[in-house]
């Protein structure tokens, strides 16, 4: 089950060229994450650029889902901008399985 979270903070800007589900975008291949301990687990904040809809919001929220130990994926999207993951799980994710979970979703994170 999602559950909606508080956003903890909003990392720096960078960009660089990419793709994404609704043709296009602007996205950095750089990771940024902060983190914060809850009272069953950790949840991390994630910038993502380039999500323009609904759809984009689904498959960035089913390719983290998949990750061992998540138990709730958050997306505020900022169309055409820097959209905000947040995702609480059991323990820190590594930020390489959420680099290449945004990646097959079509995007990058931002630093």
């Amino acid at each position: 089950m999602i559950q909606p979270i508080e956003i903890i903070s909003t990392p720096t800007d960078s960009t660089e060229q990419a793709g994404g589900c609704c043709g296009g975008g602007c996205c950095s291949t750089d990771a940024g994450a902060a983190a914060s301990a809850t009272e069953t687990g950790v949840t991390q904040s994630f910038a993502v650029e380039g999500m323009t809809c609904g759809h984009c919001v689904s498959s960035v929220t089913e390719e983290i889902s998949g990750l061992a130990g998540v138990e709730g994926v958050d997306v505020q999207l900022v169309a055409g901008g820097r959209s905000t993951v947040t995702v609480a799980s059991d323990a820190p994710l590594r930020i390489d399985d959420v680099r290449a979970a945004v990646s097959e979703a079509g995007y990058s994170l931002v630093d």
